[in-house]
Formats: C-alpha cells, structure tokens, sequence
C-alpha cells in the first residue's frame, strides 16, 4: 500500500473551508478596488438577489421546512421517493451498515453529477419519466446502483466496492446511463475514469476509507470521532480532501501534491508555496451536503453546517451574474467556452463564494429565519441554486444554460 502522501503544511492548510472562505474575500476585494479586469461587483442589487431567492424559497417551500441541499433532493425527482423505496431491501441491515450504503451511493452518484448537457435524457422504466440534468444523472446512478452496477458481490447488489469502481469501462457506464448518438452525455470517459481513481484511492486509504475497500467505509473512521453523538460537518470535508484529493484529471499540482479544485489568482499573495492560490473544493463540499444525511441517519448530529462554503458552480454563480451582483468588464458570449483553470473563471467562482456569505442574512432577514434555523445548506437548497437554474431559464431559454459558459470535463460543473 502506498502510505499517504506527506504535506507541506502551506498546502495542507488549503484543505479546508476555512481558506476557501479566506481567500474568496480576498479576491473580493481585488474586485471591489476595481483592480480585476473581468468584473465589478455591486453590492447594492444584493437586496434584488435576496428578494428573488426569498420568493423562490417561499414557492418551493411555503412551511419554509425547508431540507439539505444535496444528492438526495435530486433522487426524489418527479416527487418519486425512489431512497424510501428501497428500505425493505435494507431490512436487518444496522445503522451503522445503512450509513455506509448511503454513504456508498452518495458517493459514486455525487462524482458523475457534472454537467450533463443539454441533449442528455434518462427514461425511467418504472414510472415513465424522462429526466435530464442532475436529477437524471441522479436517477441513473440510483438505478445502476440498485442493479448491482458497482457492486463485487452480486448476492450484496446495494454497495460500491473499489474493485468494482476501479474496473469500470465508459461502455458500462454509457450503458446504464442509456447513452447513444441520440442520446449524448457530456464527459462520459471523464465520468467512467474519475470512478476507477475513485476506485484507486478508496484502495489506497484504509485509514479514510476502513478495510473493507468501500466509500461507505468513511463511517467507521469518523464516527468513533464524534463527541457525545456530535460531529463537525468539516470533519467530513477534511477526510473527503484527505483521501479524494489525488483523483481529479485537471486538479493543481504544486511541488508534487495534488490540490484538487484549486485556482490561482493574482489577489492572493503569500510568501509560500500557496502564493496565488485560491480553493474551491467544490465537488468535496457537495459532497460533504450530501453526506450530513447518510451520517445522521445513523444517529450522529453533523454539526457547525455554516463552516462549509457556499458551492462555486455556475447555478450559484450564474444567478449573481443574471441578477447583477457580478458585472462583466465586458459583453459575455455565449459561444465562447472559458476554460476552468482561466482567471476569469477562478475569480467568477471566488466572488460566488464570498457574495453568497453577504446574501446568507440578507436572505434570512427576508424568510424571519436565524443561521441555525436556516445555514448555507438550506439556503442553496431553498434557494440560490434552484434561483439561479430559474432565472437562466427566464433569460436563456430554452434550457437555461448559465451567461458564462464553461469549457468542463465533467469533474467540476
């Protein structure tokens, strides 16, 4: 086995929400001194913003019961309670065994949720739906999931085993998926090899992923780390960062340690090898929302949800953009894809993260809710990301693709 990989501290330090939070202001505040020749931001249409999420909000949830934002949300598309379905086949399976199935299927379903294009549809047999987006994406991997698809052990179909993650082909997956010329899916060969690293890496880390060569076995290190049934959501993050960080394609690299989904923008200046670097860890953080589920239905409270950021992708990031809070320097072509790693990219998603910390109580205020009824969770779900897949829908039909087009692949959008 391969013994972890050692840190330096500077760029071990860029693991965690903290420094995502830290070093978004700071390029919000380049911007905000009119250094950035990309955008501006106007904090005033803020207000706007809070309204527009607020309606939202209230439309979608008007008991303002409002759930996590997570995988889970897109299994029930169609108002189908297709994970509720499921519990009699997990009959005298224990809490701790149940935490890992769900925490199996939140992870392999959370890494093929990437942009899906705009031609993509999944047919759902049982209830003839015709799904698109994450929520089809999700629905696939739901299924492929119930089938055994990532599973060794055919006796034990509801599970996902590193050897079976670590083999799988673009043709299995564009099976299960229901891919054909007709019925094209962005990023397919990315979204099969970012399964077999997954594979690889939950192998190579029984100290994150336990003994037994599954995502779920993410329970078993964290739970004996909860104080009195408690345990902070970072805790999470920090082994998802820990033990995932080695598997994306276009992840940075600096002095041989992989970073993952980390930029670099010149607003962030330090006499370290972190100089320039901003975080996202956007996939990790939707992750972690997804996970806050599988660990409480164990019996465990995550806590301190507000640690976490605000997620850095285009529904957030597009419905700043269409409600003015981040100006383009100039006019946005739609034709024209900027890359990930592009600075202007960098800074859009840096400003994202930030303004959605400024919009957080501005929200609140709206609904009568306080941080601890209403955290950044429940806020993209109640909320900006559903506000911003409306508003592009208003002002890009159809499909509402977001204003600033984004040249993927497949592992960050």
């Amino acid at each position: 086995m391969t013994p972890p990989q050692s840190v330096p501290p500077e760029l071990a330090a860029l693991r965690s929400p903290a420094a995502v939070r830290a070093r978004s202001h700071q390029v919000l505040d380049h911007v905000r001194e009119g250094r950035s020749p990309h955008f501006t931001v106007d904090l005033a249409a803020l207000d706007a913003v809070a309204d527009y999420v607020a309606e939202v909000t209230r439309q979608d949830y008007p008991s303002l019961d409002i759930p996590y934002h997570s995988r889970w949300r897109h299994f029930d598309a169609g108002g189908v309670a297709r994970w509720e379905a499921l519990a009699p086949r997990l009959e005298g399976a224990d809490a701790a065994e149940r935490a890992r199935t769900m925490i199996d299927l939140a992870v392999v379903s959370v890494l093929l949720d990437a942009g899906a294009g705009d031609a993509w549809r999944y047919h759902e047999q049982e209830t003839g739906l015709s799904i698109g987006r994450s929520e089809g994406l999700a629905v696939a991997s739901l299924d492929m999931f119930v089938a055994g698809g990532f599973s060794a052990d055919p006796d034990r179909p509801l599970r996902a085993d590193a050897s079976t993650l670590i083999g799988l082909d673009a043709a299995t997956l564009g099976r299960f998926f229901q891919v054909s010329e007709q019925n094209p899916l962005v990023g397919l060969a990315g979204r099969a090899a970012l399964l077999n690293r997954l594979g690889a890496a939950v192998a190579a880390r029984p100290d994150i992923f336990g003994p037994s060569g599954r995502p779920g076995g993410l329970y078993d290190t964290l739970a004996p780390q909860a104080r009195i049934g408690r345990l902070p959501a970072e805790a999470i993050l920090k082994a998802l960062l820990d033990g995932l960080s080695v598997i994306w394609p276009s992840g940075l690299e600096v002095a041989g340690v992989a970073l993952g989904d980390v930029g670099r923008h010149p607003a962030v200046r330090v006499a370290d090898r972190s100089d320039q670097l901003v975080p996202f860890h956007k996939l990790s953080q939707w992750l972690t929302y997804s996970l806050l589920e599988p660990f409480e239905a164990s019996g465990l409270a995550v806590t301190d949800l507000d640690a976490l950021t605000a997620l850095p992708e285009y529904r957030n990031g597009g419905l700043l953009i269409d409600l003015g809070a981040i100006v383009s320097r100039t006019p946005l072509d739609p034709a024209h894809k900027h890359e990930v790693s592009s600075e202007l990219v960098v800074e859009w998603r840096a400003l994202t993260v930030a303004l959605m910390d400024l919009l957080a109580d501005r929200v609140r205020e709206r609904l009568g809710l306080d941080a601890s009824q209403f955290p950044l969770a429940k806020l993209l779900q109640g909320g900006t990301w559903m506000a911003g897949r409306r508003i592009a829908a208003e002002r890009r039909p159809p499909g509402g693709p977001p204003p600033l087009a984004i040249d993927a692949d497949g592992t960050v959008f």
